[in-house]
């Protein structure tokens, strides 16, 4: 019996891929040594001087399993969100705790419905589960509640996903617009509500955290401002019961010592959070000039990145990113018509931004001739 045999059916039908292709496949597979990483979404300022003496301090005692129901971090997540520790769970990352949830709530055939174009990654836990994808289009580069809920209400879907802010666009809607959300999607459907980018959002974006009901589950993050995405540490946040369902499917052992040490020290830190925050943001500003003054257009973003529109369609947009790679920068672009005309640039040093305004430039300039 050949290998791929020995496997399900659902799994052999499935695309051998991964969500993303990150940079170090990249060098690999083009020869090229990236001057800098602007494509991940991820904080080149780093963590807090604080978790990285906690890790290290932590990783003398490697040896030893990490707490398994991660109580002190827990605790500090609940305490800092004003809800009890019971609603609070802990995985390794955003993206291990979508794998839990969808594991938990759907089976072949069942539906979930999404935004056409909005984070793969949720979208590749749902197809090897064998659920169906079902999506709406983004209007005006943002995700579109309203047409969201008339599917919702149509479907009955199992999940419902929603970013907010959103990757890729970096936009982002109000509390209240959020808060309609919840309020009017199916009591049997549960609203995924990705909140990674949160700690860079504005007030108004956010619905308190005692906003909770049986069907509402909201997902952060360290990887984002905190500076800790090599880590893997993200929580979810919800309901009692809802967040007890995880503790039947998750890794209990996933989230290491020093991930749970370097994130308790991290989320203690309030001083460097708010200095990352307004270095992101005023990066993220030198981009937004960075791609007026190249021609392009930024989009408004509440994230540590931003999406530029090329102003054509996308395969211009995959030779804008091509062309920046060549030249040794690492970004990223969406792969959904008609968001596919977006490239989308992480915030960086200065260094980094100008080494990416020269790629971007030259690469334009190559374009056009």
């Amino acid at each position: 019996m050949s290998a791929p045999l020995l496997f399900s059916p659902l799994i052999r039908a499935l695309p051998a891929t991964i969500p993303f292709v990150g940079p170090e496949a990249i060098e690999r597979q083009t020869g090229v040594a990236f001057r800098a990483r602007l494509g991940a979404n991820e904080s080149v300022f780093g963590p807090s001087p604080r978790a990285l003496e906690a890790m290290r301090d932590a990783g003398q005692a490697s040896w030893a399993y990490g707490d398994p129901e991660q109580f002190e971090l827990r605790s500090a997540i609940g305490e800092r969100l004003g809800i009890p520790v019971e609603c609070v769970t802990i995985g390794e990352g955003i993206d291990g705790l979508f794998g839990n949830l969808v594991h938990l709530t759907t089976e072949a055939g069942d539906a979930v419905l999404t935004s056409r174009g909005a984070y793969p990654t949720f979208n590749y836990h749902v197809a090897a589960r064998g659920a169906v994808l079902h999506t709406v289009p983004y209007r005006n580069d943002r995700q579109d509640i309203d047409a969201l809920l008339e599917e919702a209400n149509r479907l009955r879907p199992k999940l419902l996903y929603f970013a907010n802010p959103d990757n890729p666009t970096g936009s982002w809607h109000e509390a209240e617009d959020v808060a309609r959300l919840i309020e009017n999607v199916p009591a049997e459907t549960i609203l995924v509500l990705d909140e990674a980018y949160s700690d860079l959002a504005p007030a108004s974006s956010l619905p308190p955290a005692s906003v909770i009901r049986p069907n509402l589950l909201r997902f952060r993050t360290f990887s984002k401002a905190y500076g800790m995405a090599g880590m893997r540490v993200g929580y979810v946040f919800g309901a009692a019961e809802s967040a007890r369902q995880f503790d039947k499917v998750r890794n209990h052992f996933g989230v290491s010592r020093m991930a749970q040490a370097g994130a308790l020290a991290a989320l203690a830190d309030e001083d460097f959070l708010r200095d990352a925050v307004e270095r992101i943001v005023r990066a993220r500003d030198s981009l937004a000039e960075i791609a007026r003054s190249a021609g392009l257009t930024p989009l408004p973003s509440a994230t540590n990145f931003v999406a530029m529109d090329c102003g054509r369609d996308g395969a211009f947009a995959k030779a804008v990113l091509d062309g920046v790679i060549r030249r040794g920068v690492f970004i990223r672009k969406p792969a959904v018509p008609p968001l596919d005309r977006l490239i989308r640039v992480t915030v960086g040093r200065d260094e980094d931004l100008a080494l990416f305004a020269d790629a971007l430039n030259d690469t334009l300039a190559e374009l056009r001739r």
